[in-house]
């Protein structure tokens, strides 16, 4: 089948409207880094236009030999520019240029217009994780230019990180989803804001960055079964390696080194129990004479609990909530 070409009113064939392309990038991979269709775009296009003359990826495209117009046209300046089937490149600001986008949308929209073919080519994509970077961004602002975050220390900020590990928590228990995502945040907030604090020490700095890197390290070295050659084939046996090689990194002389004694004690007693189950030692319980003291009572169904599978500090928090509703019930407030 043939097919004619577009006429215009004189019968002769119609002018190609030409294209339009938008180029995106993304500020969080580095400049220059751009897809190999994006650079195939630049390389043929008519006219590449940018509004900012400070625009990172600008001395990329000027090194790479390509012209760069430091040019705001409007929406009819660009339409009107494509006629005859030229492609004009714009590479939007940082606030990707609403005021072009929407005059090229009310200029299709009107229905009077020969529109050329308008495409959004993503130049750059952000990875996995691409968002930790404008949060640490955010946290170098906010430490320079608030005044409370800007007097901040780790011992001030110690508190608070706990605070936050126990909403976490509650979020978790509660099921909400919306709030876990928050308190996520939140916690991720106190890293960030210790690890800021730390690039100012004068004796001993580190970044955010280190401590990537620090647990990056020891999570690869952790799992043997995961990058060596290592097998594991089920928790228990995961537990084992971890304590294997915790005891050898650092040089513990006792299952109990590192077990932190302000933690909670429904916590800190399984927490004993589960380093001795995993041992394999065997070690009683202490008793006193009677057998009638309340802490051993505790300890011994911690130990019990830990040795079946549950966690009694949050069976002991559930049975707490719902004790908690029972007294808001019978108060007429719940």
């Amino acid at each position: 089948m043939n097919v004619s070409p577009p006429v215009n009113g004189d019968g002769g064939p119609a002018e190609s409207a030409g294209r339009i392309v938008l180029l995106t990038t993304s500020h969080r991979v580095a400049p220059g880094l751009l897809s190999w269709p994006a650079w195939q775009m630049l390389r043929g296009a008519d006219r590449i236009v940018c509004a900012d003359p400070d625009h990172p990826q600008l001395p990329y495209l000027h090194e790479a030999g390509l012209t760069i117009e430091h040019a705001a046209p409007s929406a009819r300046d660009l339409v009107d520019d494509c006629v005859g089937g030229r492609t004009v490149v714009v590479i939007p600001s940082g606030e990707s240029d609403p005021q072009l986008t929407d005059g090229l949308a009310g200029l299709a929209g009107s229905g009077r217009e020969r529109m050329p073919d308008l495409e959004l080519l993503p130049a750059s994509y952000d990875l996995p994780g691409a968002r930790l970077l404008d949060l640490v961004q955010v946290m170098d602002t906010i430490r320079v230019a608030c005044p409370w975050s800007s007097t901040q220390t780790h011992e001030g900020l110690a508190k608070y990180g706990i605070e936050e590990a126990y909403e976490l928590v509650e979020a978790i228990e509660a099921g909400d989803r919306h709030e876990l995502r928050e308190e996520l945040g939140d916690v991720l907030l106190q890293v960030v804001f210790h690890a800021r604090i730390a690039e100012e020490d004068p004796d001993e700095p580190f970044s955010i960055d280190d401590v990537a890197a620090t647990i990056v390290e020891k999570l690869i070295h952790r799992h043997p079964h995961v990058f060596g050659t290592e097998t594991a084939q089920t928790s228990e046996d995961v537990k084992a390696h971890w304590l294997r090689t915790k005891a050898t990194e650092k040089q513990r002389e006792s299952v109990t080194d590192g077990i932190p004694l302000g933690q909670p004690a429904l916590a800190l007693a399984a927490k004993l129990a589960a380093r001795v189950r995993t041992a394999g030692l065997e070690v009683g319980l202490p008793a006193s004479p009677g057998g009638g003291d309340v802490g051993e009572q505790l300890l011994a169904l911690a130990v019990r609990s830990e040795a079946e599978g549950t966690d009694p500090e949050s069976a002991l928090r559930a049975a707490a909530r719902a004790y908690r509703d029972a007294i808001r019930t019978a108060e007429g407030t719940d």
